[in-house]
């Protein structure tokens, strides 16, 4: 065993043989007859058993599934910032994490469109415990952070990530995506987490880790669905978290959300580039802060880029104007928006509940208060 098999994808040379085991899985099946409508099942089954590589999978099943459902479950699919970014570097994407699949299977369809790197993407052990979901998860460059484990445990394991990350990076030149925190932001508001950051410095060793972020090319990026279609999935959680209760999770949680989030309406959706941290990380290392504020100063900077380059709907704007029952957004949607939005609430807040009004309406109103930082 190599160092990293056990948080690794599928290297190109077992690509053909993981497909020929998974291929019967019904699953698979259902994922490859909605990426290929129009295909028969012989010559889907000739072109997938073809792939001998990731990039052949990525490119020639996955690429069309994500298009697939970009085109049944949005009205458009718009980026920016791409542009920027050079063809032959790697970066490091530090993303807002709104959806399990989708949030990295669409930057990848924009960096494969654009002609970048496409990345290898950081996802938790707890979300692929089903064979064929880990599997497909491998044959889809994802690499493995683990979960549930003692504190000993959990260090090993993130330094391990962390050098992988460094690789990755440095010697294949390849791209990483990794959220800005562990599991997705349940309430719409996107914020670093300290400890994602410390992981990925742990590679650092003994160099200065401002300078090691330097060479790995930090660039935050911002997603948002004008609707998430996992919103209603969210409630319990963030209705356990308003009462202080612990929030268990049931068996096929998150099975469940990656199918809504990929078969639910989202209306728009964009992603947004942001500049490549450079020289804010020489503010930070020469500030003279300790390192621990030193990470909070660069959770902050990331923070930023994020809140500024959100692409805000009317569903952001008609949720901040009913939350805190003002009309300070009201130019920015229609009467139609606002009955469309409306329907959407009563379908997913019981009648009545306060509570839970509130809670919905700040999953969509929170991206507004940090990009005015109000």
């Amino acid at each position: 065993m190599t160092r990293f098999d056990q948080i690794r994808p599928y290297k190109d040379e077992e690509v053909n043989g993981a497909l020929q085991k998974v291929y019967g899985h019904p699953m698979i099946k259902a994922l490859l007859h909605f990426a290929f409508p129009d295909k028969t099942p012989e010559t889907i089954r000739e072109e997938v058993l073809a792939c001998n590589s990731i990039r052949d999978f990525q490119t020639k099943v996955i690429y069309h599934a994500v298009k697939n459902v970009i085109e049944r479950s949005s009205e458009g699919f718009t980026t920016n910032g791409f542009e920027t970014l050079d063809p032959d570097t790697p970066y490091l994407f530090i993303s807002n994490h709104r959806d399990i699949i989708l949030d990295t299977s669409l930057l990848n369809v924009a960096l494969y469109e654009h002609r970048q790197i496409m990345t290898a993407s950081a996802i938790g052990d707890n979300l692929v415990q089903k064979p064929f979901l880990m599997a497909l998860s491998k044959l889809n460059r994802n690499f493995l952070i683990r979960r549930a484990l003692t504190p000993r445990e959990m260090l090993q394991s993130s330094r391990l990530v962390s050098e992988y990350i460094r690789d990755l990076i440095g010697l294949e030149k390849r791209s990483v995506w990794i959220a800005q925190r562990e599991g997705r932001t349940k309430d719409g508001n996107d914020q670093t987490h300290q400890g994602v950051l410390k992981m990925i410095g742990l590679a650092a060793g003994k160099s200065d880790v401002m300078e090691y972020f330097k060479k790995i090319r930090i660039v935050p990026v911002s997603i948002s669905y004008e609707y998430d279609p996992t919103d209603m999935l969210k409630m319990p959680e963030l209705m356990a978290k308003h009462y202080d209760k612990e929030y268990v999770k049931s068996n096929n949680e998150d099975f469940n959300s990656i199918l809504k989030g990929a078969t639910g309406q989202k209306k728009h959706i964009h992603i947004s580039i942001g500049d490549v941290l450079d020289g804010e990380l020489d503010d930070i290392r020469n500030s003279g802060e300790p390192v621990n504020k030193q990470y909070q100063m660069l959770a902050d900077v990331i923070d930023c880029q994020i809140h500024k380059n959100y692409k805000l709907w009317p569903s952001n704007y008609m949720a901040y104007d009913l939350l805190y029952n003002t009309t300070r957004f009201q130019n920015e949607y229609n009467e139609k928006q606002k009955r469309q939005f409306d329907r959407r609430i009563a379908r997913r807040v019981e009648k009545n509940n306060e509570v839970a009004l509130k809670n919905f309406l700040a999953m969509y109103a929170n991206p507004v208060k940090n990009k005015f930082d109000l």
